[in-house]
């Protein structure tokens, strides 16, 4: 069996794959933090999954990881995942050296979209669209994350679509995260709150007018992501995953709503149907973690490019 694990700031998802990708078992557990941590983490995770009855007798035969960070191209080094206390890690190492079996290790979005691939039928070209603290993106072609030439491919987070809008941290303004990133718009939103974004959404839908400017600009912001990706890549699906999604039809509603809006002057706009492929993964999906698996189980790193 295949395992992979979603190896989040604050909690790892794991999974062990059987050989027709279906689920055996599924583990949840608090995140380490620091370099030793996370290993103990994994290992941690990764003994759960071997234990549980439904994967009792089965040997893995591979593991992959996602992790919110920099990842080399050979699949195996961490580098500046702050999310996890990560500086610097030879995370593939440190777990081959203790379960002795291949380890490959994936940037946590392209993980997510080499699932959520998978999980969507497995066939053509999907785009997956990150909506959390910040606004990432990965493209899979026929079942391999396309990486590009420097591992920049499909990322539209920090593409200007707004000259006049808030300033970005990348140091440009209007930027797609910017409008829609939930760091950015709780930054502008200004009050303390366990979930900021939820807290603009609450307010917008009571009335305030700036909490309701916040809120296209999440919904601008999100729509010209998937616009974006469609025209440049004529993916055949478009799907959202993150945090931000647990706002349900009240964000996915206003996204297709904008889509449309677009598409409204325009006849190209409405002839490639981009509202139509967009998809969004329910709540509480184990694709990231399935995509872990996946690419840990390929003989050479899951990208091309």
């Amino acid at each position: 069996m295949r395992i992979g694990l979603d190896v989040g700031g604050t909690k790892t998802d794991a999974v062990a794959l059987a050989a027709d990708d279906s689920v055996l078992a599924r583990v949840r557990r608090p995140s380490g933090w620091g370099p030793d941590a996370t290993v103990r983490g994994i290992l941690g995770a990764v003994a759960e999954l071997t234990a549980d009855p439904r994967a009792a007798g089965r040997a893995v035969a591979s593991v992959g990881i996602g992790v919110p960070g920099q990842v080399d191209g050979r699949g195996a080094r961490v580098v500046h995942a702050v999310n996890l206390g990560i500086e610097r890690l030879d995370l593939a190492e440190r777990i081959e050296g203790a379960l002795g079996v291949p380890v490959r290790v994936e940037n946590d979005v392209k993980a997510a979209a080499a699932g959520a691939w998978r999980l969507h039928g497995g066939e053509g070209t999907l785009a997956y669209v990150n909506v959390g603290t910040g606004i990432a993106a990965a493209l899979v072609v026929d079942g391999a994350v396309w990486r590009g030439s420097r591992g920049a491919a499909g990322e539209v987070g920090h593409v200007s679509v707004d000259p006049a809008g808030p300033p970005c941290a990348c140091g440009q303004r209007g930027c797609i995260e910017a409008l829609a990133g939930g760091a950015s718009v709780a930054a502008r939103w200004g009050t303390a709150a366990t979930h900021p974004v939820r807290a603009v959404f609450d307010a917008a839908d009571a009335g305030d007018e700036r909490a309701r400017a916040l809120r296209r600009d999440v919904a601008a912001g999100i729509a010209a992501a998937v616009r974006i990706l469609v025209l440049t890549t004529d993916a055949d699906t478009v799907v959202l995953g993150g945090g931000l999604t647990a706002l349900g039809p009240r964000l996915t509603d206003d996204v297709v709503a904008a889509l449309h809006d677009s598409a409204a002057g325009s006849a190209f706009l409405r002839s490639v149907a981009v509202a139509e492929r967009l998809r969004v993964l329910p709540a509480g999906s184990p694709a990231a973690a399935v995509g872990a698996a996946l690419v840990g189980a390929e003989e050479e790193v899951l990208s091309r490019g």
